[in-house]
């Protein structure tokens, strides 16, 4: 049977009809303080509605039975009694009759659709009615539950993603103007209320402003921000009115990339789920030709042979051989295990993804913003006899404006102002090394003591001698000295590694900076294998040399020399915080809130999920299995048909749903 289609039907129509959304752009009800309350309501309406033809059929068809068995009438019988299975079986069984006939127009013969109707109308041409009407029953009941459990795990990834506001207010000459949020342009201003959702990424100007960022990062501390910072689209404003300068149009913002993300990962497939659609299409066409063998060939060979008899039993056979339980369930453990991890604030781009993160053996990873705060700060200032401290500390900071980079924003922050009055020409920043211009006609470099051999600056210092990130300065070709600089390791680094090492996770640190201070941290987390003063093009050879030895390894970074090894690694795994667009494009998972706790979090749930979509496998092919040899004999009757099928579609829906309610 095709795949595409059972998704198609569950995930875009049920999830339509059970009240919640099947894509972001389809459905969009928010209101402005963060409640769906019509959805909410539209919602039970709608959940009334999915049961209602089950409702009705079920209601007729005890009745039917009860007249049948316990109170019988003389008028039930005959074309009335027919009559009356007919009308129980016709709210169930009409759109599954429908959904058949499209799927044999689209060339899809051997749907789980013909099957059902094969079976139950089958069941009605040899007088069999009660089972008939009971089959297509049970078989809408699975389907809507189906439907609810998508929902469900749809409804995770929508209140992270879906969280913008359609309309913002812009300030105009001091006029507040209310305009659609796609609307507003970069450089716009948006006043921001108190308890209201920012509808696009911006600065802040405001001096400081407290923002809940619960629903993209699952963090529920408010996080406060301060003048210049970044707040993205989606964050809801504390207590006060805060400014904030538009920086990327509503079709750019963070939100919107990590929408698309998830949108897309629903393509991209497990290994378990593409082997089920290639099993499903092969598997279907057989059953139903064992089927009809089971009816037919035995009169070959049985001499008291009754078609009827082996009609019945090959009904039964058809009714159980439904591959829905496989074909329902597999996805959704999967597409479960993306709505928990969103719900978390870890976004993964495709299901094989959780399967690829389960079998990770060594977690890599970069330093700065990954397991320290990216937040330096400048400890001390040391400056050669002979220069001037405060006009090389001025230089300094006018040449450090060029950068983005963490220690730029550090030194900035202990210098002061920028004097606008100095003049740079030829910038250039050298990969892995720092900066070069040239003022007042001498050359002023600013980085790393890689940057003073690279052009035969001697200086009397050894760099290995210093803990902190060293900051070194060359003036008119001449050491004049150099900055320390510290940064901050995280609060739940620390647990992070711990909890790698109790999954069996090798932990590794590669980094720019310096050898000592990249050990140091490295010592402090207890990570046994850390490597510095590398450049982008090293840590392409380090994890080449981790994957040479056959470990699969995930590597998680922030900056942008981190977008060519996190794309090289078996799974890419970008922090998007602070990360750079460029690494959370290239990344495979994206971690919101820029925790490493999350990373080992990330492989649990890919190892809970690949556990969940096995034992549906194995629950599923085991008594289907059995219940279809006593079929093949005749010791089975649909009702346990039924069980086979249905029953365990929802014990293996309810083992998929499952994942969204654990803690990890």
């Amino acid at each position: 049977m095709e795949h595409q289609h059972i998704e198609k039907k569950i995930i875009k129509k049920k999830v339509n009809q059970s009240g919640c959304c099947s894509a972001h752009e389809e459905h969009k009800h928010d209101d402005h303080d963060g409640h769906d309350h019509d959805h909410e309501h539209a919602a039970d309406g709608s959940l009334f509605q999915m049961f209602l033809p089950a409702i009705i059929s079920f209601i007729l068809l005890l009745i039917g039975i009860a007249f049948d068995n316990y109170f019988p009438q003389s008028w039930f019988s005959g074309y009335v009694r027919i009559a009356w299975y007919v009308i129980a079986y016709l709210p169930v069984g009409l759109p599954v009759l429908k959904e058949a006939y499209e799927s044999i127009m689209k060339g899809d013969i051997f749907s789980e659709f013909f099957l059902m109707c094969i079976a139950t109308i089958g069941a009605f041409a040899i007088g069999e009615f009660p089972e008939g009407v009971a089959v297509m029953l049970f078989y809408t009941i699975g389907e809507n539950f189906q439907g609810l459990a998508v929902s469900k795990a749809k409804s995770n990834i929508k209140s992270l993603l879906d969280q913008r506001p359609d309309e913002v207010t812009i300030l105009e000459d001091n006029v507040a103007t209310k305009i659609k949020a796609s609307e507003a342009k970069i450089g716009a201003i948006i006043q921001l209320k108190a308890g209201e959702k920012l509808g696009l990424d911006g600065e802040l100007l405001s001096d400081t402003a407290s923002f809940n960022t619960a629903a993209l990062t699952g963090e529920s501390k408010p996080a406060t921000k301060n003048k210049g910072e970044t707040v993205l689209a989606g964050m809801i404003n504390g207590n006060t009115v805060a400014l904030v300068k538009v920086t990327a149009a509503y079709k750019d913002s963070k939100l919107s990339k990590i929408l698309e993300m998830v949108q897309d990962a629903v393509t991209k497939k497990a290994p378990a789920e593409l082997f089920i659609r290639k099993f499903a299409k092969i598997y279907t066409p057989i059953v139903v030709y064992l089927a009809i063998a089971i009816c037919l060939l035995p009169m070959l060979f049985v001499e008291d042979y009754v078609f009827r008899d082996w009609l019945y039993r090959a009904l039964v056979f058809l009714v159980i051989s439904c591959p829905c339980a496989l074909v329902i369930s597999i996805p959704l453990g999967y597409f479960g295990g993306i709505g928990a991890a969103s719900k978390n604030g870890i976004l993964f781009k495709g299901s094989n993804f959780l399967d690829s993160i389960a079998t990770i053996q060594n977690v890599v990873m970069d330093k700065t913003g990954t397991m320290t705060k990216g937040v330096f700060k400048v400890q001390e200032v040391i400056i050669q006899d002979g220069f001037d401290k405060e006009e090389i500390l001025k230089l300094v900071n006018v040449l450090e404006s060029q950068s983005t980079h963490p220690v730029a924003t550090a030194i900035h922050n202990h210098v002061g102002m920028i004097d606008t009055s100095v003049e740079l020409k030829n910038v250039e920043e050298i990969s892995g090394h720092g900066l070069k211009a040239e003022i007042n006609g001498k050359e002023l470099h600013v980085g790393n003591f890689k940057l003073m051999d690279k052009f035969n600056i001697s200086y009397n210092i050894d760099p290995n001698s210093v803990v902190y990130t060293i900051i070194a300065i060359a003036y008119d070709s001449k050491f004049a000295g150099y900055l320390t600089i510290a940064d901050e390791i995280k609060e739940d680094a620390q647990e992070a590694v711990n909890k790698l090492k109790a999954l069996g996770v090798k932990a590794t640190m590669l980094s720019g900076d310096k050898t000592n201070v990249v050990q140091f941290v490295a010592d402090k987390l207890g990570i046994k294998n850390a490597f510095g003063d590398l450049l982008p093009e090293d840590k392409v050879n380090k994890l080449n040399e981790i994957k040479a030895k056959n470990e699969t390894v995930a590597f998680v970074g922030d900056g942008v020399n981190d977008a060519p090894v996190i794309a090289l690694s078996t799974v890419g795994i970008a922090m998007g915080g602070l990360g750079s667009d460029a690494t959370i494009e290239t990344a495979d998972i994206v971690i919101q809130d820029d925790k490493p706790s999350k990373i080992p979090m990330a492989i649990n749930i890919g190892k809970q999920t690949k556990k969940i979509v096995w034992q549906n496998i194995t629950l599923a092919f085991v008594v289907k299995a059995f219940v279809l040899i006593l079929g093949a004999g005749g010791l089975a009757t649909m009702w346990e048909a039924v069980f086979a099928d249905v029953g365990v579609a929802l014990l293996a829906i309810l083992n998929a749903v499952r994942i969204q309610k654990m803690k990890f």
